[in-house]
């Protein structure tokens, strides 16, 4: 399945924002602060890119289905394991 780079702008958007939230991690760990917060900071981050994650594979899956393709033409398999890799 092929993205389509308009359709991705706001995963783009998304990945920025956690490469931004990325680097104040490192600047926090580089800084000694506290645990808690860095901790905190980078789940922030984790979910960001989960969630751009799934952003793909749906859009990806659902540019399958509504363009005329048969669903037996999407490799199931291969759609589940896209998005158990996620979890």
């Amino acid at each position: 399945m092929e993205l389509v780079a308009a359709e991705m702008t706001p995963v783009i958007n998304r990945i920025k924002r956690a490469q931004g939230q990325l680097a104040g991690v490192l600047r926090m760990l580089e800084e000694g602060r506290e645990c808690e917060d860095v901790v905190t900071q980078l789940a922030a981050v984790s979910r960001a890119l989960d969630r751009a994650g799934f952003a793909i594979v749906a859009t990806g899956l659902q540019h399958c289905l509504t363009n005329g393709d048969e669903i037996d033409s999407v490799d199931v398999k291969k759609m589940e394991k896209l998005f158990l890799s996620l979890a």
